[in-house]
C-alpha cells in the first residue's frame, strides 16, 4: 500500500509479513523523525522514576546521581543511535546486520545473548506492570491479591503478544498513542506529587566514592541504552536509504533519552526525600509510587504505568522474535513472537507468584547480560565505524559470501571480554551470581568485599575490549570486503 507520493503507508491491522529479510525498496517509508514515536514510548515508563532510588542506593549524592545518570542515559542511547544507522544502510534487523562483523554462523553467539536479553527485559516489564496493577487495586480496596494479579497478567501479556505478532506497522501506531497518553498522565502525576519533595533532605545526602560513582554509571547504562542496542536497527531498517544518518542518530538518541532524564531527576528528588519510599521501591518499583497519590488518580496512574511498560515490552518481543529467526528457526515471524510470549508468560508467573527480592535479581540480570552485550556493542560500533559502503545484503544470508562463516577475532573478543568482565562484577543480592568477581583479588581491587566490588567495571572493560580489538584487527578485512562490488539490492532475501 502506498500513498500519492509512492511512499508505503502503515497498515496496522495487517500481520507483518517481513521477518529477517531485507526490506524491499517499495516498503521503505517515513523519515528519521518518525523514530521518535517508538523510542520515546518505550522509555517514558514510570519505571524511570524508580531509577532515582536505584542510583541513590549506590551511596552517592543527588548531584553525583544527576551527573552519572544523565551521562549514562545519553551515552548508552547514543550507541543505539549509531547502530540504528546500520538499519538504514542495510534494511535488515540488527542481529542480521551483526553477521557482517561476526560471520553468518559466528553471529549465532551474540544472537543467543541478544535473545536472552530481550526476552529477559520483556519479562521484567510485564512483571512490573502486573505488580503495579495489583498494588493499585489493593489501595482502592477492591482486590490486589492473586485474582487481580492473574487478570492483570492476562491483559498485559495479551497486549504485548498482540503487538509483537502484528508487527512493525501496528507497533508504530501503538507507540504513537502510548506516547501521547503516558506523556500527559506522567505530567499530571508529577504535578500531584511535587509537594512530597523536601529539598533540605535531598541536599543533605552525602557524596559517594569514585567506585560508587562508576557503579551507578554502569547500572544506568545497562538499565537504559545497553538494554536496547541489540534492537536499535529493527525500526530504522524501514527507512529509505536516502535518509540522513545524522537524523537517525539524533532522533534515536533524543527520543530515547529525553523522558528517562526527566523521570530520573524527579525520581531522585522523590527517593531522596523519603527513605521509606526508597526502600518500598526495592520490592515493587512501580507500585510503590502509588503511596504518594490521591485515591482518585490511582486508576489513571495504573493506565500510565501499564501502558508505559507495555510500550517497552512490545518492542522487546518484536526484536526477540527476530533474534529467534536469525538463529535459524524456520517459522513465520509471528510464530516466533508467540514462542517468546510463552517464555515471557512463564517467567512472569514464576516471579509474581513464587519468587522474592525482585530488585536484587533485576540488578543481577542487568549486569550479567550487560557484560556480553557491551562486548557485542563495542564490536558492532567499531565495525559500523569502519564501513564506508552499504552492506552487500544478499551475502548476509550465506556463509559463502564476503562476510564468511565465522570471523574469529570478533567472536573471541566477545568470549574473552565477557570472561574478564564477569570477573570484575558482583551482585550480593542474587545468590546465583556469587561466582562472579573472581578477578577482583588477582587484579588487586580489594576482592569481592572491597571498594571496587560494586563498581561493575566489567561492563565498561568488555565494551572497550570489543571496540578496540575490532577497530585494530578488523580494518583490513572490512576494506577487502568493500573492494568487491556490491550487487544491486534484490529487495528481499529469504
Amino acid at each position: 500500500m502506498t500513498d500519492a507520493t509512492g511512499t508505503a503507508e502503515l497498515r496496522p491491522l495487517h500481520v507483518e509479513a517481513n521477518g529477517i529479510n531485507v526490506i524491499a525498496e517499495n516498503e521503505r517509508k517515513g523519515q528519521p523523525r518518525d523514530l521518535f514515536w517508538p523510542w520515546f514510548a518505550a522509555n517514558i515508563s514510570v519505571l524511570g522514576l524508580s531509577y532515582g532510588s536505584f542510583e541513590l542506593g549506590f551511596g552517592i549524592s543527588f548531584w553525583q546521581a544527576i551527573i552519572v545518570g544523565v551521562a549514562g542515559i545519553v551515552l548508552s542511547f547514543l550507541a543505539c543511535g549509531f547502530i540504528a544507522v546500520a538499519g538504514k544502510r542495510g534494511s535488515a534487523p540488527t542481529m542480521v546486520l551483526s553477521r557482517a562483523a561476526f560471520g553468518v554462523n559466528g553471529n549465532k553467539l551474540p544472537t543467543v545473548i541478544s535473545w536472552l536479553l530481550t526476552v529477559g527485559w520483556e519479562t521484567v516489564l510485564v512483571i512490573l506492570a502486573t505488580l503495579a496493577t495489583a498494588t493499585v487495586f489493593h489501595r482502592l480496596g477492591v482486590g490486589g491479591g492473586t485474582g487481580t494479579k492473574v487478570i492483570a497478567l492476562i491483559i498485559v501479556v495479551a497486549l504485548t503478544i498482540f503487538g509483537g505478532v502484528m508487527g512493525f506497522d501496528l507497533i508504530m501506531r501503538m507507540q504513537t498513542w502510548i506516547t501521547i497518553v503516558t506523556g500527559v498522565f506522567t505530567v499530571v502525576f508529577i504535578a500531584l506529587v511535587a509537594d512530597k519533595i523536601h529539598w533540605h533532605t535531598v541536599s543533605a545526602i552525602k557524596g559517594g566514592t569514585t567506585q560508587e560513582l562508576i557503579g551507578a554509571l554502569v547500572f544506568t547504562m545497562t538499565g537504559f541504552g545497553l538494554g536496547w542496542v541489540n534492537c536499535a536497527a529493527d525500526y530504522s531498517r524501514y527507512l529509505p536509504r536516502r535518509s540522513s544518518s545524522g537524523g537517525v542518530i539524533g532522533w534515536t538518541t533524543f527520543a530515547s533519552s529525553i523522558a528517562p532524564i526527566f523521570l530520573l531527576v524527579f525520581g531522585l528528588l522523590l527517593a531522596g526525600s523519603s527513605t521509606q519510599l526508597s526502600k518500598a521501591i526495592g520490592a515493587d518499583p512501580v507500585g510503590a509510587l502509588t503511596t504518594l497519590l490521591p485515591t482518585w488518580f490511582l486508576v489513571p496512574f495504573a493506565i500510565v504505568a501499564v501502558l508505559g511498560l507495555i510500550g517497552g515490552s512490545v518492542l522487546d518481543i518484536y526484536s526477540s522474535g527476530l533474534a529467534l529467526l536469525t538463529l535459524g528457526l524456520r517459522i513465520p515471524r509471528y510464530r516466533a513472537a508467540l514462542i517468546d510470549g510463552t517464555v515471557m508468560t512463564l517467567g512472569t508467573i514464576y516471579v509474581v507468584f513464587a519468587a522474592h527480592n525482585f530488585v536484587g535479581q533485576f540488578e543481577g540480570f542487568l549486569i550479567t547480560l550487560g557484560v556480553p552485550i557491551a562486548a557485542w556493542c563495542g564490536v558492532m560500533l567499531a565495525d559500523i565505524a569502519l564501513r564506508r559502503r552499504d552492506y552487500a545484503e544478499p551475502e548476509l544470508f550465506t556463509p559463502a559470501g564476503r562476510y564468511g562463516d565465522i570471523r574469529w577475532i570478533p567472536v573471541l573478543a566477545v568470549i574473552v571480554s565477557t570472561g574478564i568482565g564477569w570477573g570484575l562484577v558482583t551482585n550480593s543480592s542474587a545468590s546465583w551470581l556469587t561466582w562472579q568477581g573472581y578477578l577482583l583479588s588477582p587484579f588487586h581491587l580489594g576482592g569481592k568485599t572491597g571498594a571496587w566490588a560494586y563498581a561493575n567495571l566489567g561492563v565498561l572493560i568488555a565494551l572497550a575490549i570489543g571496540f578496540l580489538v575490532t577497530g585494530l584487527f578488523s580494518r583490513s578485512a572490512v576494506r577487502a570486503e568493500e573492494a568487491v562490488p556490491v550487487p544491486a539490492p534484490a529487495g528481499a532475501q529469504a
